[in-house]
């Protein structure tokens, strides 16, 4: 999945990432600005969360729902979900700007897309949230248990990122036991904090991370975990990193200082160049796990909503992140390619024996 270098037009854009349809949405009333991208549908339809940011710019504003919306695609196929990829973005502060009758003008726009795009809860977003857009179209999960929805997804994400973890440590020691691992988890947000607990459950030394110091110390002694600044992250040796928060944490400057012997976290995006930085990594023995990879536990909850699976095969498909790690895994070492490579090959190699079962048709 190349990050694309376009020269700024918006056309240009769609055409180097290979969107099939971007949608902006604005409505002067409630305030709404947003674009929906849809990148892909030949698995299914386009499903990607709702982000509420306050975006510098427009363009900052596309090129984050272009590139979000295109690793939608692939962590679905690699996954094995009948979902295309998409995502959406507010542009707004979501402590100030958002409101129902925002959510619900949004979720009129959803909806107009005639089920072409599903979407959840993101970063700004909540299943309350959801549940006002679900009062103007059907096309929206993650909405609270107590209306029949699966509720909040980072459980059954941070899962996932923890089976992704031990299939990295499976690779490296023979054994995916975390007994004595040392993780630095930078970002103790919802599905931060859940990774915590399910490291410090195995016995696992922690060192966690985050902007908010009251928050982060009162989580860090609830689990016995160590905090540490945001500044010192990259000082410590340790065996994993683990970034759960913003993206792009992984670029020239930091792979120079990382000590640690694998990276495998749930932030999205986080090499700042995929060719680039996955090539640092691979060229310095660095294991990276495939962001959209191991992440994709919450895609999956979101999935199972839709399909009405029980919450045991929701688990079960969680934990199949530790297979589909593996095979990324495997495929890195064999053709000594970067695990994003890897990865991006097993996705896109689904797709395209999908679209020729279609043509069939």
């Amino acid at each position: 999945m190349p990050v694309p270098n376009p020269d700024g037009s918006i056309f240009s854009q769609l055409e180097a990432y290979g969107h099939k349809k971007v949608v902006y949405c604005s409505d002067p009333d409630t305030g709404l600005k947003a674009i929906i991208a849809i990148h892909d549908t030949t698995l299914g339809p386009a499903f990607g969360g709702t982000r509420m940011w306050a975006y510098k710019t427009e363009a900052d504003a596309l090129q984050d729902v272009l590139r979000l919306s295109k690793s939608m695609t692939y962590k679905a196929a690699i996954t094995g979900l009948n979902l295309g990829g998409g995502k959406a973005v507010i542009i707004g502060d979501a402590r100030k700007d958002k409101t129902e009758p925002l959510l619900r003008k949004f979720g009129r726009f959803i909806k107009n897309l005639n089920g072409e795009f599903i979407t959840a809860e993101d970063v700004g977003t909540n299943p309350r949230d959801m549940e006002y857009i679900r009062m103007e179209t059907q096309f929206v999960t993650g909405v609270p248990e107590s209306i029949g929805g699966s509720g909040d997804p980072s459980p059954i994400t941070a899962l996932g990122v923890f089976m992704g973890i031990k299939a990295c440590v499976k690779e490296l020691y023979g054994n995916d036991n975390l007994t004595g691992k040392s993780i630095i988890v930078q970002g103790i947000g919802h599905v931060g904090e859940n990774l915590v607990k399910l490291l410090r459950d195995e016995n696992a030394k922690v060192y966690a991370s985050d902007i908010n110091e009251e928050g982060l110390g009162q989580i860090a002694k609830k689990y016995g975990a160590e905090a540490v600044s945001n500044s010192t992250i990259f000082d410590i040796d340790a065996d994993i990193y683990a970034p759960c928060a913003l993206g792009a944490t992984i670029n020239t400057q930091t792979i120079k200082k990382l000590k640690c012997s694998i990276i495998a976290g749930s932030a999205n995006n986080q090499l700042e160049d995929e060719v680039v930085h996955g090539k640092m990594l691979l060229d310095k023995g660095i294991l990276f796990a495939p962001d959209y990879v191991i992440n994709a536990g919450g895609v999956i909850n979101c999935y199972s909503e839709l399909m009405g699976f029980s919450k045991k095969r929701t688990l079960q498909l969680t934990e199949n992140i530790y297979e589909a790690t593996r095979n990324v895994l495997k495929l890195s070492k064999s053709e000594n390619i970067s695990t994003i490579e890897a990865a991006n090959k097993i996705a896109e190699k689904r797709i395209a024996d999908i679209k020729k079962v279609k043509s069939s048709y």
